[in-house]
């Protein structure tokens, strides 16, 4: 069993700049790669971005300038460092990852953008 706990979501004015983390643990063998999605009210949840074991990173379209996925791959974190926030942001953020076939999301965390 994996779990996957974020934290660092918050308030922010627009403009501003939030890290989210999302730490792994449990019976964890390998991890490929992680991810981070997010889910704005009346919503479907969309990818964000994804970090590969190789540090190979991924951004949807939205983000791409703006976000910054990174991982520690002693601790197995990954992390989303957020600038120039913007109003269209706020959602509650999920990390997700595959392992063995599953995939694995922690419980969010919540970001709101103050304009």
């Amino acid at each position: 069993q994996v779990q996957l706990v974020e934290s660092g979501g918050g308030l922010v004015q627009a403009g501003g700049s939030l890290r989210l983390s999302c730490a792994a643990s449990g019976r964890i063998f390998m991890i490929n790669a992680m991810d981070w999605y997010r889910q704005a009210p009346g919503k479907e949840r969309e990818f964000v971005a994804r970090i590969t074991n190789s540090d190979t990173t991924t951004y949807v379209d939205s983000v791409a300038g703006r976000f910054t996925i990174s991982r520690d791959g002693a601790k197995d974190t990954v992390y989303l460092q957020m600038n120039s926030l913007k109003p269209e942001d706020p959602a509650v953020y999920y990390c997700s990852m595959w392992h063995y076939a599953v995939q694995y999301w922690g419980q969010g965390t919540q970001v709101t953008v103050s304009s």
